[in-house]
């Protein structure tokens, strides 16, 4: 698989056991889980993290720089509430008024005024004050003279809709890299009419207190991990993407149930570039952050294993996963999972009645091409369905990240990141679970102990699990402006992608990188 160590690549189905092989020798049958009451108390929030494994960072490091991601603004804001620079009022006198007329009205206005050069390609003046004083008010003073047009203060200007996510201008190259910040400016409803299912491990988007049974298991390593019993786990929803309201008809198809909670971070993950909730100066940004998410949990992980689930991640849970969330409103599918070796037919079938039910389908295109490329068998049949795409994973540099499987099922690419060339910022951001507190099945027998899932922290992700939620949330803001038809939307995304490598469509990049704004304009919006 593409990446290094399981958290760069996409979650993989499976045929038969996972790796823990917790099941099925000789041990006793699964005890499943008891739900025993609601957390009370609020995540624990971590710092910016990244896997270590990959990171050049330093732990002091990293603290910092989740609490010091730029210096303070200069910057006053105002009694109107607008942000203007201190120390200059912007100022039009009337044709003809004198030196000396213009001396007196500043004087009026403020004992330290004066004029400086007037600016190129301006017919007006730059008044400067003591920067302690109030421009705005002393602008209201001046704009009281007889000989003065206007006066106001210097407002800061910006690119409209820059997110005030701390974590956004500095770590999240990856949306302005298909264009976000413009595709924002046209449609600031950011999909608030959509449903996005994510199809993955499950989404940490409540809080609750479960009971397991943790069986023993080998890492096939002659690594004996002990049997911790019935334990109590607490879980959390992601601060960065619960609101009211979010969360629509979670089911999860590995323990039966409706509390499809994620016991990986995977799908949390890919939950955060769809839809984190983005401007609210915390964290990072996601693409489509008014968007409902539907947390559908067909993939087990190793803690599912561990606890012995009813059920893996094979193509038949996938496919009940796909009708649910068409059958249930969701208008947009993200699939950040694969596999190789045969065909999917039930797979295929599910994802066709999806579209059919006006549900628009976005695969992982997968990250197998350094281990002998071969076909992503759930990725290829999107190349067979008009209204499902598979998507490959570009780097910082707009190059095919060096995971990404390509083929004739490649029909567009987004940012996936990679780490080789751009350390831990090549990867894509966003708010998951505490790993340090999850994988405790990494430690060594003697440290192994029971997980936690009450934590979090932002992770740098690369795959094109990654890459595919960006097409997932730009989809639903297709949807949001009235391109409905799934066929439709991926023909926009297809006509509007910026082409990367071979002229047309090629095996690498597909019909190329999605852009955000060019494909809404190119619809013929208005703004």
């Amino acid at each position: 698989m593409g990446g290094s160590g399981r958290r760069t690549v996409l979650i993989t189905l499976t045929a038969a056991l996972l790796v823990v092989g917790a099941r099925g020798h000789g041990q006793a049958p699964a005890q499943g889980r008891t739900v025993l009451q609601p957390l009370a108390l609020p995540a624990i929030e971590g710092g910016r993290r990244v896997d270590e494994s990959r990171a050049p960072d330093s732990p002091e490091a990293l603290k910092q720089a989740s609490r010091h991601i730029r210096p303070a603004s200069v910057d006053r804001v105002g009694a109107s509430g607008a942000r203007y620079v201190p120390g200059r009022v912007i100022v039009k006198f009337r044709d003809g008024t004198s030196s000396a007329a213009r001396l007196s009205a500043m004087s009026v206005t403020s004992r330290t005024a004066a004029l400086s050069t007037r600016p190129a390609y301006a017919d007006f003046d730059i008044m400067t004050i003591d920067p302690g004083e109030d421009a705005e008010a002393a602008a209201a003073r001046l704009g009281q003279q007889s000989n003065v047009e206007y006066a106001q203060a210097a407002y800061l200007e910006h690119a409209e809709f820059v997110p005030n996510d701390p974590f956004y201008s500095r770590y999240q190259w990856n949306l302005p890299l298909i264009d976000m910040e413009r595709a924002w400016d046209i449609q600031p409803q950011a999909g608030s009419a959509v449903t996005v299912a994510v199809i993955d491990t499950g989404v940490a988007y409540t809080n609750a207190t479960v009971q397991f049974h943790a069986f023993a298991w080998n890492d096939g390593q002659g690594n004996d991990y002990p049997d911790l019993g019935d334990i109590t786990v607490p879980f959390v929803a992601a601060t960065q993407l619960a609101s009211a309201g979010r969360f629509v008809s979670p089911h999860d198809f590995i323990w039966g149930d409706d509390l499809p909670i994620d016991l990986d971070g995977h799908g949390t993950h890919v939950s955060g570039t769809i839809g984190q909730l983005t401007n609210d100066g915390v964290g990072t940004a996601g693409v489509a952050f008014n968007v409902k998410l539907m947390p559908v949990k067909v993939i087990s992980t190793d803690w599912d294993d561990i606890f012995q689930s009813p059920n893996v991640g094979t193509d038949d849970v996938v496919a009940q996963g796909i009708r649910y969330a068409a059958d249930n409103g969701a208008k947009v599918l993200n699939l950040s999972i694969g596999r190789s070796g045969p065909a999917a037919p039930v797979v295929e079938d599910a994802i066709k009645y999806a579209v059919s039910k006006g549900a628009f389908v976005v695969i992982a295109a997968g990250n197998d091409f350094e281990d002998g490329n071969p076909t992503e068998v759930i990725a290829e049949i999107a190349s067979r369905v008009q209204g499902a795409v598979s998507v490959a994973a570009v780097d910082r540099a707009k190059a095919h990240a060096y995971y990404s499987s390509t083929g004739s099922w490649v029909e567009l690419a987004a940012p996936g990141g990679s780490f080789r060339g751009f350390g831990a910022e090549g990867g894509v951001l966003q708010q998951t679970l505490d790993l340090a507190l999850v994988d405790t099945f990494l430690n060594s027998p003697a440290q192994y102990g029971p997980p936690r899932f009450d934590a979090l922290a932002y992770y740098y992700f690369t795959g094109t699990s990654q890459a595919t939620p960006h097409v997932s949330g730009l989809a639903a803001m297709l949807i949001q402006q009235g391109i409905t038809n799934p066929a439709a939307i991926e023909a926009a995304l297809e006509k509007f992608a910026t082409d990367l490598g071979d002229p047309g469509r090629d095996n690498l990049f597909g019909y190329g990188l999605v852009e955000a704004r060019t494909t809404l304009r190119g619809l013929g919006l208005a703004k």
